[in-house]
């Protein structure tokens, strides 16, 4: 048997094995837990309820506009404050439709809708993921780690190389302490909350010169986190630091608070 007949046949093999775990267990939404077609959707209803974010928006931080203002425009934040990060983008708003779609990935260990999450941001990100040589998942602190069991930010990186093909390098970036939620705090606050709280590994050191990458996170609010994970992988030598996040806060935000 040739190679793509084998690679074939393992596709069969899987798609049958699906069908019949879809009879035994039908795949319900993740956003409602009505019945859908496959694992990970929702149902039609649900689409509208999702604000999926697209142009115009800020060329740097992704934040969307209500109307075309210019190619390259930005936001007044980005204009304030120039962030590290060179570009960001999210593929969908953090609002109250989607809020619960999230936190049952983040905390209540619902992976099923995984795979159709890291589409809808493989969707959003070409303007950050176009070159990019590394994804780097926001690390979080072990202590937190070994209460969460799982890393959402490792677990949407490796979906989103899964269709990109650009390699995930958990082991390049830390977070050194651990730093209190940012739930509720205003942007000031945020970043001083994290600031010279990650740091890049000796292996990061070693490989990071001259690579484009790609920081991967679940939320981003005043994009506070990016930034701080941002700029000791730009001291180790990345060229661009960008950034994806499953959803952001879409909001007025004051770059002074």
């Amino acid at each position: 048997m040739t190679s793509w007949s084998r690679y074939g046949a393992l596709g069969a093999v899987r798609k049958a094995g699906t069908a019949v775990g879809n009879l035994i267990w039908p795949p319900i939404s993740p956003l409602t837990g009505g019945s859908v077609s496959a694992t990970g959707q929702l149902e039609a209803t649900s689409w509208a309820d999702i604000h999926f974010l697209d142009a115009p928006w800020c060329d740097t931080c992704g934040l969307p506009f209500a109307y075309w203002v210019g190619a390259g425009a930005e936001c007044g934040a980005c204009i304030a404050r120039a962030p590290a990060v060179h570009k960001a983008r999210s593929a969908f708003a953090y609002t109250d439709a989607s809020r619960q779609l999230v936190l049952d990935f983040k905390h209540g260990g619902r992976l099923d809708a995984l795979d159709q999450l890291a589409r809808w941001m493989v969707w959003a990100g070409p303007g950050v993921l176009g070159g990019a040589q590394a994804l780097i998942p926001v690390p979080l602190h072990p202590t937190r780690l070994f209460s969460r069991r799982y890393n959402q930010s490792t677990l949407l990186a490796r979906a989103v190389s899964k269709h990109t093909g650009i390699p995930v390098k958990p082991d390049w970036l830390v977070r050194k302490r651990k730093t209190p939620t940012q739930a509720g705090q205003s942007g000031k606050a945020r970043r001083r909350n994290v600031s010279g709280a990650f740091a890049v590994t000796a292996t990061g050191q070693a490989q990071l010169p001259g690579k484009t990458v790609v920081l991967i996170d679940d939320v981003m609010t005043t994009g506070a986190t990016f930034d701080s994970c941002a700029k000791p992988l730009l001291r180790s030598g990345a060229v661009f630091v960008n950034a994806l996040a499953l959803s952001r806060v879409v909001k007025p935000t004051d770059p002074t608070t």
